[in-house]
């Protein structure tokens, strides 16, 4: 028995042996074929990397533009003195841009600590984080399918679709770039989540898209999008054989109900609440949200619908790009017919074909995150932006790069072609996107070539006509910028505060006619007696300039009659009332002048009244209080002298 025993250990030890050299050879080739992968996917990631640099090459030579890099960076002492207490404070603290993005002032502050107010460096630091974004995107698809190229194909669109420069090219969108980046990091952190579970990563997804919200709350729309990754390419949603993108990650993954799923990000949805209420006061403190009397319910929505389907186009022909598309008022129900009747079509075949989860997931992505800025809150004056599709068109190209693999896995075995022309097609697609990208950077050197090109390739646009304006206006070219904004006001109604602004610069240029002419369209334009009385003001001041001392008066005293204790009014026909020899009424003026607003020019004026009204003591009482509260003497009396010149009065 004991021979028997031993022998049929001697005849099992082989097969024991067979089997782990077999588990060994497994494990090598796993080994070998993970250190491929790995190698591979950082040369991919390389040459993603290159290709982003490379093509947004131009950006070296682009400047800051008017509007917004104005506020944000070049004329912002907070913010272009470097990172400091004073820039700390006020990023906590601001929303005279319209929004509470502490973080996104802060990347500002220390690009200017770092290179000061030269362009370059603040427009590299961007293209960085859009081309960390476009690596980031890559890399956390490939964790979460397995499936390289199709990863590299959405990656690549992503990171060289000239849509995206005004993103990257505008130094103020620094915000978009910056959001999206802890946007994608905290997408990757819940698919580590989702396969490892464990609260640490729980609570840096929660962190990481805090930091997205404090960079811009465009974001907002994250808790929604990690439910779609439940649904593909995790699988955790509705699971089934074949649900998951990877069958490895499949089996590494615990399915979960739709509710679990929704009441595990409760927290995330409560952070999003709260983004939302604070974006909606910040908008409200720099009157920002446009009421419904201004934008009716029923534009809001016809708008959406037909920007939603502006965004596909401009996603397939992306051509005649601008950086800002305005509101002309509501779309034809025409054209709010034909979006609708393509947007329902696409969702109708998505939902015949939710065997393919990946073009569920795609459509909602890039539907849903486009919510918050389609125009059902209204914003500011434009209908859409380029900046806002940042994001939601990447879901439009996880749909397109996961149906095109697809397409090549079912074709038949005998059309081998088909693989290579599709891999030959999407590399000609890409390039002829890095291509557009490198041309529309063109566009974007400064705001004189960046608001000329939009208002050329885009009808009425006021906005762009305005900007060049001031384009115009801080280069100096004055009579180009009157001409500018001439043009703004013919293709769009300004409200009578903006056309006041309007004339007050044409006086202050010299335009006196078209001042004046300005200053009466906004007095037919309103009855608020603030603004009424502002624009008779001006009217008062320009005729004085033109030497029409009657009109002036006239002006003045149809500001009296709607405010009697109007500073500049009382002192206009206070001076004009001396011009005229009539000392006793400008003496009368000018004390309610003073009362109203006391000032040393102003006493000096009531002292030189009461001289020529024969009243000395009370002129030198006059002289001796204006002696008493002025800091500068010398400087009141020129003051008064130039007031009294003005007006066409000898002086004192």
């Amino acid at each position: 028995m004991a021979s028997s025993a031993t022998r049929l250990k001697k005849n099992r030890m082989p097969a024991q042996s067979k089997e782990n050299q077999s588990k060994e050879n497994q494990n090598k080739e796993k080994m070998s074929f993970s250190s491929s992968v790995q190698s591979n996917t950082a040369i991919l990631c390389l040459l993603l990397a290159v290709a982003t640099l490379a093509f947004y090459n131009p950006i070296a030579h682009c400047g800051f533009v008017y509007s917004d890099d104005v506020v944000y960076v070049m004329q912002n002492p907070a913010i272009d003195s470097g990172l400091t207490w004073d820039a700390v404070r006020y990023a906590f603290t601001s929303v005279n841009s319209g929004i509470w993005h502490p973080l996104t002032w802060l990347s500002h502050a220390l690009d200017c600590q770092l290179f000061g107010l030269n362009p370059i460096g603040h427009h590299y630091v961007s293209l960085l984080f859009h081309a960390g974004s476009a690596v980031l995107l890559f890399l956390l698809l490939l964790e979460a399918t397995a499936a390289v190229w199709p990863s590299l194909a959405v990656a690549a669109l992503f990171a060289l679709h000239p849509q995206n420069v005004e993103s990257v090219a505008w130094a103020a969108e620094r915000k978009n770039v910056l959001s999206m980046f802890f946007f994608l990091l905290a997408l990757w952190l819940y698919g580590r989540y989702a396969k490892r579970g464990g609260t640490g990563r729980y609570v840096g997804v929660a962190l990481l898209f805090v930091l997205g919200l404090l960079a811009k709350p465009q974001i907002i729309t994250l808790p929604f999008v990690l439910l779609l990754w439940d649904y593909w390419p995790l699988g955790r949603m509705f699971a089934g054989p074949g649900n998951s993108a990877d069958a490895d990650l499949s089996a590494s993954i615990t399915p979960r109900s739709f509710w679990y799923l929704v009441r595990e990000k409760l927290p995330l949805f409560a952070l999003a609440a709260v983004s939302a209420v604070i974006s909606l006061w910040s908008q409200r403190q720099v009157s920002a949200v446009r009421s419904m009397a201004e934008f009716p319910l029923s534009a809001r929505l016809g708008n959406a619908i037909v920007s939603y389907a502006h965004y596909l186009a401009h996603t397939f022909w992306p051509v005649r790009l601008s950086p800002i598309y305005p509101y002309l008022g509501p779309p034809s129900a025409g054209k709010v017919a034909l979006s609708a009747v393509l947007l329902a079509g696409i969702t109708i075949f998505v939902i015949l074909r939710r065997d393919l989860r990946y073009l569920m997931v795609g459509w909602l992505w890039f539907l849903g995150t486009l919510v918050p800025m389609i125009g059902i809150v209204q914003i500011g004056d434009q209908a859409m932006a380029d900046r806002y599709a940042y994001l939601p068109v990447v879901g439009i190209f996880l749909a397109l790069a996961w149906g095109v693999a697809e397409l090549g896995e079912k074709a038949a075995p005998a059309m081998r072609i088909i693989k290579p022309a599709i891999a030959v097609a999407a590399a000609l697609v890409v390039l002829t996107l890095g291509v557009l990208t490198y041309r529309q950077l063109d566009y974007w050197r400064n705001g004189e070539t960046l608001w000329g090109y939009a208002a050329e390739v885009t009808e009425r646009n006021y906005l762009a006509h305005s900007d060049l304006a001031m384009v115009f206006n801080g280069e100096g070219r004055f009579d180009d910028a009157i001409r500018e904004f001439r043009v703004a006001e013919a293709l769009h109604p300004y409200p009578a505060d903006q056309v006041l602004k309007i004339g007050i610069y044409e006086q202050r240029n010299g335009h006196l006619q078209g001042a004046i002419e300005q200053f009466q369209w906004a007095l037919s334009q309103t009855s608020e007696s603030r603004l009424r009385a502002a624009a008779w003001n001006q009217t008062g001041l320009a005729y004085a300039q033109m030497a029409n001392y009657d009109a002036a008066r006239q002006s003045f005293e149809n500001v009296l009659q709607l405010n009697p204790h109007d500073p500049g009014a009382l002192v206009g026909s206070a001076v004009l009332a001396e011009r005229a020899g009539d000392f006793s009424r400008a003496v009368e003026s000018l004390k309610s002048a003073v009362q109203a607003q006391p000032s040393d020019a102003g006493l000096l004026l009531l002292a030189d009244a009461l001289r020529h009204a024969g009243r000395l003591q009370e002129a030198q009482a006059a002289t001796d209080l204006a002696q008493k509260i002025s800091s500068d003497m010398e400087a009141a009396r020129r003051t008064a002298a130039q007031t009294q010149l003005f007006f066409g009065y000898t002086p004192i």
